[in-house]
């Protein structure tokens, strides 16, 4: 879900400057990796590294065809009305988290680095009745957006345009992680030979604003726009 709004901007991108639909349907990562593993027809998918890395290791993608096409940072939102927290150190994210009445978080790699840091601090149990998880494929600003949340962290370009909400910025560099987003191409695709194409474009530096626009960071702006073999 990350990169759903994005990638379904490049795909329109996609289709002005080369002439060809790309359609894109976009689930929860949890949900995509289970439709790929069961075999569904699908040309090309994208998901988190270890996700994408996962999937091409049971063979359900192709190693080779693995391309890094963005990053994404850990941002944190507010429901609305609340005031929007300083973030300027991870002190700073303790204290609002310990102060929030409900915090949320999502199933993605995202979730699990949070879950991970309140261990670290010693809080988890402390924290965890307080704890609500947004369900595959709803995100975590849908939650903050209708109230059932205080507080919410997840991917920064699944928050940044949810209307609203008090969007108030990514984690500070000492506890922040980057998650990388890869395209593969599907082994039980109907039109493998031609799935490679729009991947290698969405990884471009011509589709980079479009990526800026969504909360994202291209690879391609960093002059590392080839394909990886590790995402």
């Amino acid at each position: 879900m990350a990169t759903g709004r994005a990638l379904a901007a490049l795909a329109n991108d996609y289709a002005r400057a080369r002439g060809v639909t790309v359609v894109i349907e976009s689930v929860g990562g949890v949900d995509a990796a289970r439709r790929i593993a069961d075999g569904e027809p699908f040309d090309r998918v994208g998901l988190a590294s270890e996700a994408s890395e996962a999937r091409a290791g049971a063979h359900h993608v192709d190693a080779d065809s693995l391309i890094t096409i963005c990053e994404s940072a850990i941002a944190v939102a507010v429901a609305p009305g609340r005031p929007l927290p300083k973030l300027q150190t991870a002190d700073d994210v303790r204290r609002l988290i310990e102060a929030a009445p409900r915090v949320a978080y999502s199933t993605g790699p995202s979730g699990r680095f949070l879950l991970n840091l309140l261990a670290q601090w010693g809080i988890a149990e402390s924290i965890a009745p307080r704890l609500v998880q947004a369900p595959p494929g709803v995100g975590v600003g849908t939650l903050l957006a209708r109230g059932d949340a205080d507080v919410g962290f997840q991917q920064a370009s699944e928050l940044v345009h949810v209307g609203g909400i008090g969007y108030a910025g990514e984690l500070p560099a000492e506890i922040q992680l980057r998650t990388a987003f890869c395209g593969a191409v599907c082994t039980a695709g109907t039109n493998r030979a031609n799935a490679m194409e729009p991947l290698a474009w969405f990884a471009s530096s011509e589709s980079a604003a479009t990526l800026r626009n969504h909360g994202l960071i291209p690879i391609a702006a960093r002059g590392s726009g080839k394909r990886s073999r590790r995402c």
